[in-house]
């Protein structure tokens, strides 16, 4: 059974499919949270200590760290991402001792927090695109860890869900190009919401099932999108 392994200093969480369900919490992130960005930019960190601690105490396994503020003095990410990316890193790591999930587009951010990260964090993310895997997957191997792969490409997000399996067997492919085994490989199928495709739930459970027999990978998935745009999520989800 493929596992893969996700580490902080102190603690070990295993994705598997013979493995307990891992829960990956996702609220360290300012997109689309104006507050939360606004007080990063002033160095105000009190939400991402509420959230972290909050989160844990939910049963989180995983924390999500995604540092994507754009600053107004300054909005070049490549220059402002790394650092706060840093500056999360250790401020949380200092609050709990669960696994990181090092979460930018960013490149320099992501190497960021790789230097930052105590353990084994999981990379999130790489993508089909040529530039993308080219600028990923060396941080994957250098600092061997686990990487989430989204299934999507230079042609954006498929409805066919044959598609976005050939893209992940593309990804699953180069990767071991650069000696980087399928087991650290956690592909992301890509929920679609039922309210614009009914069939995007059958289609998961199609693609998580083909992943894990014809790939060996394991996944990961934002369930909650399966209910974008419906009212009632909550029961929905």
């Amino acid at each position: 059974m493929t596992r893969t392994v996700v580490e902080s200093k102190t603690k070990t969480a295993i994705i598997g499919f013979d493995q307990p369900f891992c829960v990956i919490g996702e609220r360290i992130n300012p997109t689309g949270r104006k507050k939360l960005a606004a007080e990063l930019e002033a160095g105000d960190f009190s939400t991402v200590e509420k959230d972290a601690l909050a989160q844990v105490a939910a049963g989180a396994t995983v924390l999500d760290i995604n540092a994507g503020v754009v600053y107004n003095s300054n909005p070049n990410p490549n220059e402002t991402e790394p650092p706060l990316m840093t500056k999360i890193i250790e401020l949380v790591q200092g609050l709990v001792d669960v696994p990181l999930c090092i979460d930018s587009s960013v490149p320099a951010a992501l190497e960021a927090g790789l230097a930052a990260c105590e353990g084994r964090p999981l990379l999130n993310s790489v993508t089909g695109e040529e530039d993308r895997l080219e600028l990923v997957l060396p941080l994957v191997k250098k600092y061997n860890v686990p990487v989430v792969a989204i299934s999507n490409d230079d042609t954006g997000i498929s409805e066919d869900p044959d598609v976005r399996f050939a893209v992940a067997r593309k990804i699953v492919e180069r990767a071991a190009d650069f000696g980087i085994p399928a087991h650290d490989i956690v592909v992301d199928p890509l929920v679609m919401p039922i309210g614009a495709m009914g069939t995007a739930g059958l289609q998961v459970f199609t693609l998580v099932r083909r992943l894990r027999e014809e790939l060996g990978v394991n996944t990961t998935c934002g369930a909650s999108n399966i209910s974008f745009g419906l009212p009632n999520r909550h029961g929905i989800n």
